[in-house]
């Protein structure tokens, strides 16, 4: 059983494609296989664009939402984030359903109208005089309306191991949910611990995030190879478990504390000064004070007062741990939930998976924005490390039922 379970996993995801096999015969032909891999470049092109444009937003929000709306704090912009994937969740059923009855362009075009509206709203969500920070909520609701995906795929047929299935979502579940809060937390995190200012967040997490994306890459490309020695299980596995290191080693440790927003409330205050020193205030004030407001741990987080500061090393070691663990995770899981559902169409699972996804993207930044703004980080990287730990539990359990369709139904009965 072992064996054929580890076959299973370094067997091609799509079978055998070479001309003139049994398979290659039965699923399609020749002109269908060179078109569908058209489709499918068109679709990276397409996601790729995504992620880009979505990865300039994601970095740039919580300043925006700060200088359009003073009202707001970290625990809203976790409802900001978390909109975008209500939204998604939302419109993926409808899009999918209307995609089944009528051409698949029809659903495809408005997707795309929605999202370049909501995307235009986003950009003068500045210019209301009130409640700015509320369309911004409503901006990113819609973007995630318009981002809903119509897969072309129908309802699965054969007998699927549930128990796995439904161990699959969760995990996948936790993945997204792991990514989606630390994406949310990071540019907070580093204005309160490191003082950063609007404009220097944006630019060095923007530079960390990239060098992430740069390092899933390479993740990417050897995963191909290490799944053929250790198996696609195994991998997911000890990607949990770096992940799980690399939030260990976010927990806050030392005796040193962040710099608190109002020590600039009193550096700039000018009691008992000289004339030249009001003058140079004056001067300075317009570049600084206004462009770049007060920096450090804001005083109405409590936690601010008591929790040691998160050193940059830890916080860097931490990212490098996330982005080995999060892209090995996420493939893994794709690919064994695909051989686990097997040859058939999986229409109605594969709309299972994208609905937890989309619940972990709306679930994870509410959670955080709220634990870290109320606790702090050491609560909210301590309760992120019990959920991993139990994503690693439930794996150990499940293990030997995550095996392919083929192996549970083809070559054991044969």
């Amino acid at each position: 059983m072992a064996s054929l379970g580890l076959e299973a996993e370094q067997e091609p995801l799509l079978g055998d494609r070479t001309t003139g096999s049994r398979e290659w015969d039965i699923l399609e032909t020749e002109d269908h296989y060179k078109s569908r891999w058209r489709s499918i470049r068109i679709l990276y092109l397409t996601m790729f664009l995504s992620s880009v444009g979505f990865s300039i937003v994601i970095m740039s929000i919580w300043p925006y939402l700060q200088k359009i709306d003073q009202t707001a704090d970290a625990s809203f912009l976790g409802w900001v984030i978390a909109s975008f994937s209500l939204g998604q969740m939302v419109a993926s059923p409808v899009f999918g359903l209307w995609s089944n009855y009528r051409p698949r362009k029809e659903p495809l075009i408005i997707s795309l109208s929605i999202s370049v509206a909501a995307n235009c709203l986003y950009a003068y969500v500045h210019v209301p005089a009130s409640h700015n920070k509320y369309y911004m909520l409503v901006a990113r609701g819609l973007v995630g309306f318009g981002a809903a995906s119509t897969d072309e795929v129908q309802v699965p047929q054969g007998n699927i191991d549930q128990v796995a299935v439904v161990a699959t979502n969760i995990v996948f579940f936790v993945i997204l949910f792991i990514f989606a809060l630390f994406e949310t937390i990071v540019t907070p995190l580093t204005m309160d611990m490191y003082a950063w200012t609007r404009e220097q967040a944006v630019l060095y997490d923007g530079i960390i995030l990239a060098a992430l994306g740069v390092e899933a890459l390479i993740i990417f490309m050897g995963i191909k190879l290490l799944s053929k020695k250790i198996g696609e299980r195994a991998i997911l596995l000890g990607g949990f478990i770096v992940v799980w290191v690399g939030f260990f080693i976010l927990l806050p440790w030392g005796n040193h504390f962040p710099k608190i927003q109002w020590e600039d409330l009193h550096n700039t205050s000018i009691p008992n000064t000289t004339f030249g020193e009001i003058i140079i205030t004056l001067w300075k004030s317009p570049k600084e004070d206004h462009n770049e407001g007060p920096t450090g741990c804001p005083i109405g987080q409590a936690w601010c007062f008591y929790t040691p500061m998160i050193h940059l090393a830890q916080f860097l070691t931490s990212a490098v741990l996330i982005g080995i663990g999060y892209p090995s995770c996420n493939v893994m899981s794709y690919t064994l939930y695909s051989k686990i559902l097997g040859p058939k169409p999986q229409g109605v699972y594969m709309g299972w998976l994208t609905a937890s996804g989309s619940a972990a993207r709306i679930l994870g930044p509410v959670f955080i924005s709220q634990v870290y703004t109320s606790w702090g980080p050491r609560w909210a990287f301590s309760l992120v490390c019990g959920i991993v730990m139990l994503t690693i539990i439930l794996l150990g359990v499940v293990y030997r039922r995550l095996v392919a369709f083929s192996v549970r139904h083809g070559r054991i009965q044969e």
